[in-house]
């Protein structure tokens, strides 16, 4: 179901399967906003400018780096969301977290955490980082869900785990390697047959 009721029963519930012993080892973190928009339940994603450092033009959710003033990890998902997008921190409703991911070159260790947006606030007034953000994507579950959108490959090995090979389309945009491997633990955990 596609109920928020029922995204947050099953998030909340869920027992993320941490990578390293500790939170210490992890030096990043996302947030993976859901987003009320026309009794529709979306997933935001942000595509990268050009100017940034890393990951040109990919596809990602907002997040980053742990600053030394981060109180947690929580803290850098959210604090980078204000500053990609302008996410308010008190409009989100942190519904939980699910399984850390390395990056696709297996140098960095992210948490990820799922984030319900104040539904009253929609549509949302987006204020993306020039710099850092080309565009904010609102993209519905319904369509992630749909087999037609999604390209599955066969599954690669990563620091010795299989993961799953997907990529997600959606109108010219292509979402691949850590996020969609991200996209698709959310979509099995939040929306799964399960």
């Amino acid at each position: 179901s596609l109920s928020i009721d029922s995204v947050r029963d099953r998030v909340r519930g869920y027992r993320y399967l941490p990578i390293a012993s500790d939170d210490t080892a992890l030096s990043a973190a996302v947030l993976i906003p859901l987003y009320q928009l026309d009794d529709e339940l979306h997933v935001v994603l942000t595509k990268r400018t050009m100017l940034v450092r890393m990951q040109q033009g990919h596809v990602s959710f907002p997040g980053g780096r742990r600053e030394s003033a981060d109180h947690d990890l929580l803290a850098t998902a959210l604090r980078e969301s204000f500053e990609e997008i302008g996410l308010d921190p008190g409009r989100v409703e942190i519904l939980g977290r699910i399984d850390d991911f390395w990056t696709r070159d297996g140098k960095v260790l992210v948490a990820s955490f799922v984030g319900l947006i104040d539904p009253l606030i929609s549509p949302y007034p987006w204020h993306p980082a020039q710099t850092e953000v080309a565009e904010i994507l609102e993209v519905p579950v319904r369509h992630l869900l749909d087999p037609l959108n999604r390209i599955v490959d066969e599954p690669r090995q990563l620091n010795g785990r299989m993961w799953p090979n997907e990529t997600f389309c959606f109108q010219e945009h292509r979402v691949f390697g850590a996020t969609a491997r991200v996209l698709r633990n959310l979509l099995d955990i939040a929306f799964g047959e399960a």
